[in-house]
């Protein structure tokens, strides 16, 4: 694991390297977008590793490790597992709410598990039959989105993080919901539909549906750029990043980009999107302006690792990158700390 680790971390370390000097009086290199600055050990997980959720007051990161049943929370400060939830079967997607100290997480087995944020007692199960996978929060309702079911089954349903109830309502979708997004400033959520080649369109106050037809299938992935009206979504037949207006639903630009990606991140700050994949690489484009964007690294990094959490500024004022790379033969499941850098 250590050996593995280092050859990684030099790795990284030779893309910044210092010109030669018959480069000396070219223009400078530029800044690489993300540096590997460290690696958490997750021992004793194994098989593939699923979703993340962070918790900003408590410094935690939670890791949906999907093969080994077990949700692991790790602390960012002390670098370390600090805590196992076993026996979650195949957990997937998990969301945490800080206005009710409660994490929620769902299972390929079609339950969400709802626990206490401090202690991790298991204070309810709910079932919703199949597939409980993506899962968003809300906090000015204090409501988890859940996506869930099959292609008769599949929908979006919600629950109340205060008092653990599913809600009457749910929207409806005729497929599977992978990733999804939840706008803040408008009612729209945003879904994708791989089965149906589409991206579902709901209007959380009507409950409109519309639907934006793909020409790529695979479409897993997916982030929102709210403020300049673009949605941004990963295909994996081809491997597409695929831009989309929100306002028109018409798709302005796509590019390929890493295959086999299960995660999607937009840097608002830097205008930047991070793409892990599991073919080994991480995919960083830089948007230009809403209909223009460019690849400006395409980063090596471990077979698998296609799962990612990105979630801003942490409290020393770093911008970090979380990846998850599977436990091999030659080295142990780690999570993987890339520090993001300015141009």
């Amino acid at each position: 694991m250590k050996k593995f680790y280092l050859s990684a971390l030099s790795l990284a370390l030779i893309t910044l390297s210092p010109p030669s000097s018959q480069a000396q009086n070219s223009a400078p290199a530029p800044t690489a977008p993300l540096i590997l600055t460290g690696a958490i050990p997750l021992l004793n997980v194994k098989g593939r590793i699923d979703h993340f959720a962070f918790d900003s007051a408590h410094n935690r990161l939670f890791v949906s490790a999907l093969g080994n049943n077990t949700e692991e929370i790790v602390s960012l400060s002390a670098q370390t597992v600090t805590h196992t939830i076993s026996g979650v079967p195949a957990p997937q997607g998990v969301v945490y709410s800080p206005e009710t100290n409660k994490l929620f997480v769902g299972s390929d087995q079609g339950k969400l598990y709802i626990y206490d944020g401090s202690t991790f007692a298991l204070l309810a199960t709910l079932d919703f039959g199949d597939d409980v996978d993506n899962l968003r929060y809300d906090p000015a309702d204090k409501r988890v989105y859940i996506g869930y079911g099959d292609e008769k089954t599949g929908a979006i349903a919600m629950v109340d993080a205060t008092s653990n109830q599913r809600l009457p309502e749910e929207f409806k979708l005729g497929a599977h919901p992978e990733s999804f997004q939840l706008a803040s400033s408008s009612p729209e959520i945003y879904v994708n539909l791989p089965d149906l080649k589409q991206i579902a369109v709901i209007n959380r106050h009507t409950q409109a549906v519309s639907r934006w037809p793909l020409q790529f299938a695979s479409n897993f992935p997916m982030a929102l750029d709210e403020a300049s009206h673009r949605l941004f979504v990963v295909t994996r037949t081809p491997a597409r990043l695929a831009v989309f207006d929100t306002v028109t639903g018409r798709m302005v630009a796509a590019l390929p980009a890493v295959q086999d990606a299960d995660d999607l991140y937009f840097d608002s700050t830097r205008k930047r999107l991070y793409i892990p994949g599991g073919e080994g690489f991480i995919s960083v484009f830089q948007q230009d302006d809403p209909d223009h964007y460019k690849l400006i690294t395409r980063l090596p990094t471990s077979l698998g690792a296609r799962t990612a959490g990105y979630f801003g500024k942490g409290r020393k004022g770093f911008d970090r990158l979380y990846l998850a790379v599977p436990a091999r033969a030659d080295h142990g499941a780690e999570l993987w700390i890339y520090t993001l850098q300015d141009e």
